[in-house]
């Protein structure tokens, strides 16, 4: 079985979003840098090719496989933020009714701008999310 292709690299977050963003959606990154390395108590990581990751737990995979991977990650894509959160974190239910305007897709929300959003909600998001993950390892 090949190893995983997202794995940490040593480019610094400081030069990722230099290059990968501008304007407000460097302003959007860094806000995002900020709040998960609080919440996460880690440094950023590039992961791959464009996921910013604040430290790491174990996956599983179907087959029996684990590997590493971020407790808290994101991605600044071209006309989102991608928040890699995972599918059921803990209160979920209560939290992303109150979150603002976002879309989901497998474990992600997908955020145009974080004017589009609550804050103090995201925080308590990106603290679900990071106790969810440290309760699976």
């Amino acid at each position: 079985m090949a190893d995983p292709q997202t794995r940490p690299t040593k480019e610094s977050v400081a030069a990722f979003l230099k290059r990968a963003t501008d304007g407000d959606r460097r302003k959007d990154a860094a806000t995002l840098v900020r709040m998960m390395q609080a919440a996460a108590g880690a440094k950023g990581v590039i992961w791959g090719r464009g996921i910013i990751g604040f430290g790491t737990h174990a996956i599983s995979y179907a087959d029996g496989r684990t590997a590493d991977w971020p407790t808290i990650a994101f991605a600044p894509r071209k006309d989102h933020m991608t928040l890699y959160v995972g599918r059921r974190f803990e209160g979920s239910d209560k939290l992303l009714p109150r979150l603002g305007k976002y879309k989901t897709s497998g474990g992600c929300l997908h955020i145009r701008r974080l004017s589009d959003v609550d804050m103090v909600v995201l925080g308590k998001v990106i603290a679900g999310a990071i106790t969810t993950a440290k309760k699976k390892t």
